[in-house]
């Protein structure tokens, strides 16, 4: 079974950037929530769009480069195996132009009933959009 990928072109802004020149902590964090949710958007139906919502409940990233402004990444995402109950991890790095790695991360996330904010199994329907 195949692990489609979902990649994103970033650019660090000025406001991105902390006291010491390069992407702070906090912005990549943010980064690896928009493409999550940039991800989900694109494979899931509206009709899951509209159901569901997906919330983090863990983060793990390892550092492995500095970023500066005007520097731009490609951040590649996945779901690495299938889910466990209402939980799946997600894997996400972020790549210079050379293809050199700056960041990885393994991000877990839960998927909530939109109308009743309660966790739920991941549907299989919902499952096999990432795992196809």
């Amino acid at each position: 079974m195949t692990r489609p990928r979902f990649t994103r072109s970033i650019t660090a802004g000025p406001d991105d950037i902390d006291e010491l020149g390069h992407v702070n902590n906090a912005v990549w964090v943010r980064w690896i929530q928009d493409v999550a949710i940039a991800h989900w958007s694109e494979v899931a139906t509206p009709a899951q769009q509209d159901a569901y919502v997906w919330v983090v409940t863990r983060h793990e990233i390892d550092y492995r480069g500095n970023v500066v402004a005007g520097e731009t990444v490609i951040a590649e995402t996945w779901v690495g195996d299938a889910p466990r109950g209402a939980r799946f991890d997600r894997l996400m790095r972020f790549m210079d132009a050379t293809g050199r790695v700056k960041v990885e991360a393994r991000t877990t996330w839960a998927i909530m009933d939109r109308h009743s904010g309660r966790l739920l199994r991941v549907p299989a329907e919902v499952a096999e959009r990432f795992l196809e």
